[in-house]
């Protein structure tokens, strides 16, 4: 192995780490992370004393300029727009350095955070994930967005301020939300509409994407009720004669469930919860999404 595939070699699941937190899809966090060394292998490397910075800013530079240039697709987008989901293997692959002042949101993956996110301006985002899961100072993020580092604290600040209020957070156990959402795909298997409610917090609202390649909702849908009829309204359209399988696992680092109807993954899904009830519901049908779990499934 050469000095600079061992350099790459060290640095590559850090970089795809912050690419992957920036756009929410692994091709594309792939693409940057390989751009990024690409540009390395161009310029005179002597004089860089810190080849890790050096290259955590290039990855972030050129996730800001992917980012901008799929935001127009991804507002004309059908439907809600969810990130693509990974398997505990890619997790492990894209762990943040996880300092223990920020634990919780380094090793943070989730697709409730990643959606919440995607309402962040492209340099919040930045700033907020640079600060907050790769435990970035200041100065270093001012110098990667070319900003005063008082600009950063207020990105940061904004950013925070938003996932605070569009996530609130609860303390549950992994064993709790594993126990409530396979008590909800056991309800929902044997469609009773009435269990599955009682998991429900009244004011659920589930997003399902589908990116118009198959049948989802194209709004979020909000309440017990709306949850429960559109839920039984798909399986009783489109799968009445599948054979249903449902595997529990562990998707973006938080308890999920893969669904196959003949065999075939059709969504995969992840609930936010309180502990009591299911708070949020994600459901990710759109089949280029769901290729890479497919095909690690079929190995």
């Amino acid at each position: 192995m050469t000095a600079d595939t061992a350099l790459l070699e060290k640095h590559r699941g850090h970089l795809m780490g912050i690419a992957y937190r920036m756009l929410g899809e692994m091709a594309a966090a792939e693409d940057v992370a390989q751009e990024a060394w690409l540009r390395w292998q161009r310029v005179d490397t002597s004089e860089i004393r810190d080849p890790r910075a050096w290259l955590s800013a290039a990855t972030v530079r050129l996730s800001l300029d992917a980012l901008r240039a799929v935001r127009a697709r991804r507002e004309s987008y059908v439907g809600p727009w969810l990130p693509e989901p990974i398997l505990p293997d890619d997790m492990r692959t894209l762990a943040a350095d996880e300092p223990a002042a920020r634990a919780e949101l380094a090793s943070d993956l989730s697709l409730a955070l990643l959606h919440v996110l995607e309402r962040l301006s492209p340099e919040e985002r930045a700033a907020f994930i640079l600060h907050d899961a790769f435990d970035c100072d200041y100065d270093e993020i001012a110098a990667t967005l070319n900003k005063t580092e008082a600009a950063c604290r207020k990105l940061v600040s904004r950013a925070r301020e938003r996932v605070k209020t569009d996530r609130p957070r609860f303390a549950v156990s992994g064993d709790q939300h594993r126990e409530l959402l396979v008590r909800f795909a056991q309800a929902s298997a044997a469609s009773d509409a009435t269990k599955m409610a009682e998991l429900l917090a009244p004011d659920v609202i589930a997003y399902t994407d589908g990116g118009g390649r198959v049948a989802a909702a194209l709004n979020p849908i909000y309440g017990a009720d709306k949850v429960v009829r559109f839920i039984l309204g798909l399986e009783r359209k489109f799968y009445t004669k599948a054979e249903f399988d449902t595997t529990l696992t562990e998707i973006n680092g938080q308890p999920g469930l893969i669904l196959r109807a003949d065999g075939n993954i059709f969504a995969v899904m992840t609930v936010e919860t309180d502990g009591n009830r299911i708070t949020a519901l994600y459901a990710v049908r759109n089949p280029d999404k769901l290729e890479r779990l497919s095909e690690a499934f079929a190995k």
